[in-house]
């Protein structure tokens, strides 16, 4: 997890991020950091190692290191697990610069991606497959439109297509489901979709947030499998979970104010949903729970060489905020 320390709206790069006339919006900052500890400590509560990245503050969106990249093979104890550096945004590249020197400090090579692409937060395992999302990558801009006011800011998406081939290199012989985003307010794949289950074998979608045809095509691969969001659990941004093993028991960690139809499809299917407020990092930011969280795998397949294992201590949030666990 990334230190909130400062955590605000510079760049403003997308829907979330700016009013209706496209002013920037101003962070509640004591707000997102009772929220983001509240959220270190539910994770902490259930088993999770939660290790922080240092703040810096011309990078804001350190406090959402799903875009930091992937770690893949995930979890494997037969062979080396490498972690693919994403290529973002302009205006947040130089916080590749800050991860890589932190994931080799955690034991993992870095492989840097070419093409534009943003990590976790659209490339992530469902069953058997892992799921490419995309869309069109725009020059971020105002522009003239008729009503008020009289111009419109131009966000488009974060991973472009053009990443395909080197992720399905990377994962061969895995197959890759490739889906295209629709709006722009879920610019992220793990804005409209999660999933969850022993083998992520299940997955929440929202259908509007993706093209007909994709949606089309998830419907076919998992069939009574896949669950369908309402607008207003998908504007709450209940796709942006994250699930939690912990000693057998499953739970998915998801935002405050979702509907209680969902909860009962979640834990139909033998997942216990823990819910967490992070709404001033979805309301001027434009991210939730999984934004905020890389996921690095399993205790048991980190690596454990003498180095790794002191910058783990280092990092980890029980020794770095004491205070806050006690």
């Amino acid at each position: 997890m990334g230190d909130p320390a400062h955590f605000s709206v510079l760049g403003g790069a997308n829907p979330h991020t700016r009013n209706a006339l496209g002013l920037r919006k101003k962070v509640d900052a004591d707000r997102a950091r009772q929220q983001w500890h509240a959220l270190a400590c539910r994770l902490i509560e259930h088993g999770t190692e939660v290790c922080v990245v240092e703040p810096h503050p011309k990078l804001t969106g350190l406090v959402y290191p799903a875009n930091a990249g992937f770690l893949y093979p995930q979890g494997a104890t037969d062979g080396p697990q490498k972690f693919y550096l994403a290529n973002l945004l302009p205006t947040r590249a130089a916080e590749r610069e800050v991860y890589r020197p932190f994931v080799r400090a955690m034991g993992y090579d870095t492989v840097d991606i070419r093409s534009r692409f943003e990590g976790e937060a659209d490339f992530f395992p469902a069953g058997e497959s892992m799921i490419f999302t995309h869309g069109r990558v725009e020059r971020q801009r105002f522009v003239p439109r008729l009503g008020f006011p009289p111009w419109k800011r131009v966000y488009g998406f974060r991973s472009e297509i053009g990443a395909r081939d080197e992720l399905r290199s990377i994962i061969a012989p895995r197959p890759m489901l490739e889906i295209e985003l629709a709006l722009e307010a879920h610019y992220h794949g793990d804005t409209a979709l999660c999933s969850f289950g022993p083998q992520r074998e299940f997955l929440l979608a929202y259908p509007q947030g993706l093209s007909e045809s994709a949606y089309d095509r998830l419907r076919e691969k998992f069939g009574g499998d896949l669950i369908p969001l309402s607008i207003n659990d998908a504007e709450l941004y209940a796709a942006n979970s994250f699930q939690i093993d912990q000693d057998g028991k499953l739970f998915l960690v998801m935002p405050d104010g979702v509907s209680d139809p969902l909860l009962r499809e979640v834990r139909a299917r033998s997942v216990e949903p823990i819910l967490v407020n992070v709404s001033e990092f979805l309301a001027k930011g434009g991210g939730s729970i999984k934004c905020m969280i890389l996921d690095l795998g399993p205790s048991a397949a980190q690596p454990a060489t003498t180095a790794a294992l002191e910058f783990r201590h280092s990092r980890a949030y029980s020794r770095l905020f004491p205070a806050t666990t006690s």
